[in-house]
């Protein structure tokens, strides 16, 4: 391994800034109490802390994307360190619960920058022959901050309180924002940079994700369905509109006329519907039914996204050798039977048994993600890299919002309006059941996207 300072230097920079935004998210969930007890907030505005958060990001991660091809990615990268540190700092100093919440809305519009541009600077400044190996080590900085987050989220919180979550992520924004500005090199102006950008298709787009988002969180009233059936069909306009631009914000054509790139997004989407519920699931399961203590159940649920971290790089080099899609492929296989075998658990479940199915749907993920993402990458061409990284993180995001839709769904079919604490335990653990049944039929067809989208072309 032969690379340049300035290869290294960009490497780490990506890094820490895909560590933020997960370590935030899996860390701040355990804070969540402390900044309720805090500011005195009802449940629904405790929970826009999170959905402020991930609207953002899926609002501006497609826009970013393609604004990164016209007027390139490392400025905006360099912009949303910027907007990020500033958004941290602001969180770290709210004064009430809706100056967070906003606050938090300008860090995940922040992080869908680096996030979207982040992937596109590294495949650009790396040979083919290192994609994968860049992408997974990448990769693994997203789940190594997934790992860490509970433990270190709650030795802060409550050693220093909730607050000192945000200064940690004001400190690594600094510290990536210097490295940034010293080692990354202005975007070279690349032939055809002034292409006019698809207002009209943003705002379609963002109008119907928030919608859809907004309504997931209130099904199952009629409002909820009905904002969500409205988000549904304002996407479904923002696909007609953007079929039919010359210079569009969605490349539809990226989904209809190239398989290897339309399949690769089809199989993350899947991934992530079916298994971005497994920790929301089993945190309620181990506290309630196993009746273990919030560090207790974040010492078992560690399990999978430290399977992540160690075999991401480790898998994403070998997708520069091999095919990737017999990785996915694999690596989707391997959810699905760990999914499925989640559904039997019973508050009898050794842990043992429960702390192995993980490591095996963390080492599933791990073969899945970062060929998948090394086959997204390299189906399109240089210009095309911001749009192709935007709508890979795209498909996270949707397919986490589906996934609670799911989760949401059969709450409300068993529990009715009761809260989780009160619900007999045999009854949770059907809900349970059933929902990692369905996710596991689910993630059933990413086999057959992993596995028939063709091969990487290799140059």
């Amino acid at each position: 391994m032969s690379w340049s300072k300035k290869q290294l230097s960009i490497l780490i920079t990506v890094s820490i800034s895909s560590f933020m935004g997960t370590f935030l998210v899996s860390s701040i969930n355990i804070a969540l109490p402390a900044i309720e007890k805090s500011f005195g907030l009802n449940a629904i505005s405790l929970s826009w802390i999170i959905t402020a958060f991930l609207v953002a990001t899926g609002m501006f991660l497609l826009p970013v994307g393609k604004l990164g091809d016209v007027s390139g990615n490392v400025r905006l990268f360099k912009l949303g360190l910027i907007i990020f540190t500033l958004a941290s700092a602001l969180c770290a100093g709210s004064p009430s619960g809706t100056w967070l919440i906003v606050a938090r809305f300008v860090q995940g519009a922040g992080s869908a920058f680096t996030n979207t541009t982040g992937q596109a600077i590294l495949v650009a400044n790396f040979p083919a022959r290192n994609r994968g190996q860049v992408i997974g080590i990448s990769v693994a900085s997203v789940y190594t901050g997934l790992a860490t987050g509970p433990f270190i989220g709650g030795f802060l919180t409550q050693s220093l309180g909730w607050h000192s979550l945000f200064y940690v992520a004001v400190v690594l924004g600094i510290l990536s924002t210097i490295i940034a500005f010293a080692f990354l090199e202005k975007d070279a102006n690349e032939p055809g940079g002034k292409k006019k950008i698809d207002f009209r298709g943003t705002f379609v787009f963002m109008l119907g994700l928030v919608a859809l988002v907004y309504g997931s969180s209130h099904i199952p009233s009629v409002f909820g369905w009905m904002l969500m059936a409205f988000g549904i069909m304002m996407l479904i306009l923002f696909w007609i509109i953007e079929s039919r631009l010359a210079n569009p914000m969605f490349e539809t054509h990226l989904f209809t006329h190239n398989k290897l790139f339309g399949f690769s997004n089809l199989a993350a989407l899947i991934n992530y519907t079916a298994t971005s519920a497994i920790v929301f699931f089993l945190s309620l399961y181990l506290q309630k039914t196993q009746g273990l203590s919030p560090r207790e159940a974040g010492a078992v649920i560690i399990a999978q996204p430290v399977m992540m971290a160690l075999f991401s790089p480790v898998v994403g080099r070998l997708s520069d050798k091999i095919q990737p899609r017999y990785f996915a492929t694999l690596g989707m296989a391997m959810c699905s039977v760990g999914l499925f075998a989640m559904s039997f658990f019973t508050s009898a479940t050794p842990l043992g048994l429960i702390v192995l199915v993980l490591v095996w749907e963390g080492l599933g993920f791990a073969f899945f993600s970062s060929p998948n993402m090394n086959t997204i990458m390299s189906s399109v061409d240089k210009s095309r890299y911001g749009q192709a990284s935007g709508i890979a993180s795209s498909m996270r995001i949707f397919g986490q919002i589906v996934g609670m839709t799911i989760v949401t769904f059969f709450f409300a079919f068993y529990f009715g309006d009761r809260a989780v604490t009160v619900i007999e335990d045999n009854i949770f653990l059907t809900a349970m059941k059933w929902g990692f049944i369905t996710f596991a039929l689910i993630s059933l067809a990413g086999i057959y996207f992993s596995f028939t989208r063709g091969n990487v072309e290799r140059k």
